[in-house]
């Protein structure tokens, strides 16, 4: 057998490759591009509730966004929103990792237990925090009324906000832990020992050494996260709060949905959706661009 031959493909037939990537070609395209098409052909148009009518506008969607200080107020409020989220749930599940990865008994289930909010559903995620968080009802709430804390999440929109940032932080915890902890059992444990021999606490360990080797990881989860606050939440904060009280947690996905749905603007809601969508790509690209030279390969 020559060099040349031996580089081959073991089989010849180029259909089978094509074939077996065919059904994620189809779920890719049906779920994720046509709507895209869809939602910038829209945000061109001023349709009636009922699509039965629809006139041709060009920009003049996306100007009158601009121009609304509640949109203006979304977007700000969805940035914050979107920060806090990733900062809390990537910094609590890599605590979490550190501390599973040194548990030498009865690890299994530890792992196990940090593992299981990731099967819940986000809205399930929200309703159960809106149940351990009211201040009549639920566990926690009440036990800060009692504790003399203005706790009403009801009324307030700062305590709204927080509720919902944590919520939202709490399910995404478990997935960060999963490629947290494989980051952290991939590392030689020789680095480990050789830099204790020369006198570095864990302090200094976990700096120099575990930090640097976990930050493709962590650039990788920087980018997910940031994507999942900006579109998969939507379920946290309509089970929770459905954007009150008075909008003070009507982040940019759920503007999306109520100016669509229930105002029936479907010109203005698609203009969001396209806008969203420009947003997250642009924060991808900066991430990309910027972050990842402080990334260690």
């Amino acid at each position: 057998m020559t060099p040349a031959s031996s580089a081959q493909a073991p089989f010849s037939n180029k259909l089978l490759p094509l074939l077996l990537l065919l059904p994620q070609l189809v779920i890719t395209l049906v779920f994720f591009y046509w709507p895209s098409v869809q939602a910038v052909q829209q945000s061109l148009y001023i349709e009636d509730p009922f699509g039965l009518s629809s006139e041709f506008a060009g920009l003049k969607n996306f100007a009158a966004l601009f121009s609304d200080a509640r949109y203006v107020e979304s977007f700000v409020r969805s940035l914050f929103f979107s920060a806090a989220v990733s900062a809390l749930s990537l910094s609590l599940s890599l605590l979490l990792a550190v501390c599973a990865d040194r548990v030498v008994r009865g690890a299994t289930a530890y792992k196990t237990l940090l593992l299981l909010p990731y099967a819940i559903a986000p809205a399930l995620a929200g309703v159960t925090w809106m149940f351990v968080m009211h201040p009549s009802i639920g566990l926690m709430g009440r036990w800060l009324v009692a504790m003399g804390v203005e706790w009403n999440y009801l009324l307030n929109g700062n305590q709204a906000m927080a509720l919902v940032i944590f919520a939202a932080a709490w399910k995404q915890i478990s997935y960060n832990f999963i490629f947290f902890l494989a980051g952290l059992q991939s590392i030689p444990q020789s680095l480990m020992e050789a830099a204790a021999i020369d006198g570095a606490g864990p302090g200094k360990r976990f700096r120099d050494i575990v930090f640097p080797l976990l930050s493709p990881t962590a650039f990788f989860l920087l980018v997910v996260n940031i994507v999942y606050a900006f579109f998969e939440t939507f379920g946290v904060i309509h089970a929770v709060t459905a954007g009150g009280p008075a909008k003070s947690t009507e982040i940019l996905v759920y503007k999306v949905y109520f100016d669509g749905v229930v105002g029936l603007d479907i010109g203005g809601s698609a203009a969001q959706s396209v806008i969203l969508m420009l947003i997250v790509i642009l924060l991808t690209v900066v991430q990309f661009r910027f972050v990842e030279r402080k990334v260690h390969y």
